[in-house]
C-alpha cells in the first residue's frame, strides 16, 4: 500500500489509536517497560513478575453461579455465564509494530491479565452467536448506526448489548485479550488487512459470512468478536443511552476485547459498522 491509500489508512489509524473517544490504553501495559513520565498520562506501572490479580480466585468465590442451561437463550443465540471483572490491566510482553507513532499500538503477545477490581460481577444473558445477518443474507448488514440497531434488536425482543456484556463474551474469565488467546493472530479473523483502502481513497468492503473464520469464536463460542464489522453497543450506565463500537473491522487495529471507539454517535453509520443483539434469560 502506498500514495494516498496508505495516508488515508494511516490516517484512520491515528484517529483511532489517539483520537478522542478512545477507551483502552490506560489498562494496557508493556511488561517490563519503565515506570516513569508515561505513568502521569494514565499508564499504570508494568506488572511485576509473580504479582497476582488483587482478589480471590473465581473457585473460592463465596457465592457461584447458577448452573447455566443453553435452553435459557433463543435459537441463534448463545448462554453468556460466568464472573466478570470490570477493570482488567492487561499485560503486553511484545507489540507488533516498530518503534515510533504505532509502537504501542498492536500487541503481539500478552502475559495474563490482571483483574483489579476488588470484586468481579456475576453476569448471565444471552447474546447473538453471529453478527446480525438478515433471513436470506450471506454478509451481515452493515451500513448501521446504533440507533438502527437499537430498533432491530427490539423489534426481535431483544435489544441491544452493554458493553460490559460484549467485553464479557470477547474474553470470558480468563479476561483474554482476543476473544481466541493470549497471541495475536492475524489469520484467526477477518482482521489485520493491508488492502483496506481503494486507490480512489474510499474503504473496501471486506465483510465475511460470520461464522466462516472458525477459530475467530470467544470462550463462550460468541463469533468474529475481533474484526469483521465493527459492532455498536450501549456503554454502561449513561443516560441517555451512548454508543461505544466494539472489535475493530478487517483493518490491522485496535481488535483486542476491551478496545472501545466511543468518538460516535447514534446516528454514525459506515461500510465498517454494525451490530448484533442481546437479550435477558427468563
Amino acid at each position: 500500500m502506498k500514495g494516498k491509500a496508505r495516508t488515508i489508512l494511516l490516517a484512520g489509524l491515528a484517529f483511532s489509536t489517539t483520537g478522542v473517544g478512545c477507551r483502552d490504553a490506560e489498562r494496557t501495559t508493556p511488561v517490563g517497560r519503565p515506570s516513569g513520565p508515561t505513568a502521569a498520562i494514565g499508564r499504570p506501572a508494568p506488572m511485576q513478575v509473580g504479582e497476582q490479580a488483587p482478589l480471590t480466585s473465581i473457585a473460592a468465590l463465596k457465592t457461584a453461579p447458577s448452573t447455566p442451561t443453553a435452553s435459557e437463550c433463543a435459537d441463534g443465540m448463545t448462554l453468556v455465564d460466568g464472573m466478570y471483572c470490570p477493570d482488567v490491566r492487561l499485560n503486553c510482553k511484545k507489540y507488533l509494530d516498530p518503534k515510533g507513532r504505532y509502537e504501542y499500538f498492536r500487541c503481539a503477545d500478552y502475559a495474563p491479565s490482571t483483574c483489579l477490581s476488588k470484586e468481579r460481577k456475576h453476569l448471565h444473558f444471552c447474546m447473538d452467536t453471529r453478527e446480525y445477518t438478515p433471513a436470506g443474507e450471506s454478509l451481515p448488514e452493515n451500513h448501521h448506526s446504533w440507533r438502527d440497531g437499537d430498533r432491530i434488536c427490539r423489534g426481535m425482543g431483544k435489544r441491544m448489548c452493554l458493553e460490559s456484556e460484549w467485553n464479557f463474551a470477547c474474553e470470558g474469565e480468563e479476561m483474554r485479550p482476543y476473544p481466541y488467546g493470549f497471541t495475536r493472530d492475524a489469520t484467526a479473523c477477518n482482521a489485520d488487512r493491508d488492502d483496506v483502502v481503494s486507490p480512489q481513497g474510499t474503504l473496501r468492503d471486506l465483510r465475511a459470512p460470520s461464522g466462516s473464520y472458525q477459530r475467530c469464536v470467544s470462550p463462550f463460542g460468541v463469533a468474529d468478536m475481533s474484526g469483521n464489522l465493527e459492532e455498536f453497543v450501549t456503554i454502561d450506565h449513561s443516560t441517555p443511552a451512548r454508543p461505544a463500537m466494539k472489535g475493530s473491522y478487517w483493518q490491522p487495529g485496535r481488535n483486542f476485547c476491551r478496545a472501545a471507539q466511543t468518538a460516535h454517535d447514534r446516528y454514525y453509520n459506515g461500510t465498517e459498522t454494525g451490530f448484533r443483539c442481546c437479550a435477558d434469560t427468563p
